[in-house]
């Protein structure tokens, strides 16, 4: 109070750089990381993350969304036979009376199963390979990558039918087919990337620190080269969801009376005149997943890509 008794204005807080102070504003937000910013500015990348999505929880619910058993033959609806879509089956029914809608439900669950299983372990084994290859380099990285270069010369289809077809038609085979013949090119990519790091200031430093080779792989090389593993990955999921199907439309992949798209399209293909809808709702379904698998993967290439205009 001042001594005519007239109180003092009560100070005021100073005022932040470029702009005025005011009561109660709210606190700038943290910006996310500008991978995030530029994939969820992709409409592309965000189509097929919904698509992606879509199919997960179709696999994951897949005995609450079937409307009849999609494994065994019902011979009161034998009679059923190739009807068409309608109320009592919404996509119509195949040549054994089977509900093709509960089929492709059950398919997805097992095609995305094998996709997914043979794609986790041809990632796995295939980062491992490259990054000892590229992080110790000399006759190790020579022996790896004359293996990699070997396993390209052969088209990854007719590897995975050979292997099948000598190992037996199974799930587990069909999975482990698949995940060898997509280790060279995570071999690869991972290599590159180790390759690109292994000279950086950051390692110099850890090394100088006395880290050991153990702790300079899994702390700092393999954190910073995972991008284009994952990159690859999202668009290996497609080409292993096409490699299921034709291996199960040719009798190698998965075996009846389990569904799958692929095993689906061999059932109808007798009836392409006279029941067209025996595969191309099969069909459609494999086309979504692997659309959906492409939109995503290259919305996670350019959101790790800084020369994206995002």
């Amino acid at each position: 109070m001042s001594a005519l008794g007239t109180p003092e204005p009560a100070p005021t807080e100073p005022a932040p750089a470029g702009g005025v102070a005011t009561a109660g504003a709210p606190r700038a937000r943290r910006k996310l990381p500008k991978p995030v910013l530029r994939f969820t500015r992709s409409v592309n990348a965000m189509v097929g993350l919904a698509l992606t999505l879509l199919l997960t929880l179709v696999a994951l619910f897949a005995p609450l969304l079937m409307r009849e058993d999609p494994y065994q033959v019902d011979f009161g609806k034998l009679s059923q036979r190739l009807e068409p879509p309608g109320e009592s089956s919404w996509l119509g029914r195949d040549n054994f009376g089977r509900d093709i809608y509960s089929r492709i439900i059950a398919g997805t669950r097992v095609s995305l199963l094998v996709a997914f299983g043979a794609v986790a372990l041809s990632m796995l084994v295939g980062s491992l390979l490259g990054l000892v290859a590229g992080y110790f380099g000399g006759w190790l990285d020579e022996v790896i990558m004359r293996v990699t270069d070997i396993l390209y010369a052969f088209p990854s289809i007719l590897l995975a039918l050979a292997l099948v077809a000598a190992l037996g038609p199974s799930l587990a085979n069909l999975v482990f087919a698949i995940s060898f013949v997509s280790v060279p090119g995570f071999a690869r990519v991972m290599r590159s990337s180790v390759i690109q790091i292994r000279g950086k200031e950051m390692l110099e430093s850890a090394r100088s620190l006395g880290a050991g080779d153990l702790r300079m792989i899994f702390r700092h090389v393999l954190p910073n080269s995972l991008a284009p593993t994952v990159v690859l990955a999202s668009m290996s999921m497609a080409t292993a969801l096409l490699t299921e199907a034709g291996l199960s439309f040719l009798g190698l992949g998965v075996q009846p009376p389990t569904p799958s798209w692929g095993g689906i399209l061999a059932d109808g293909r007798e009836y392409l005149r006279t029941a067209p809808f025996m595969t191309n709702f099969a069909g459609l379904a494999i086309l979504l997943a692997v659309m959906a698998f492409n939109l995503l993967g290259d919305g996670i290439r350019d959101a790790f890509d800084p020369r994206s205009k995002l």
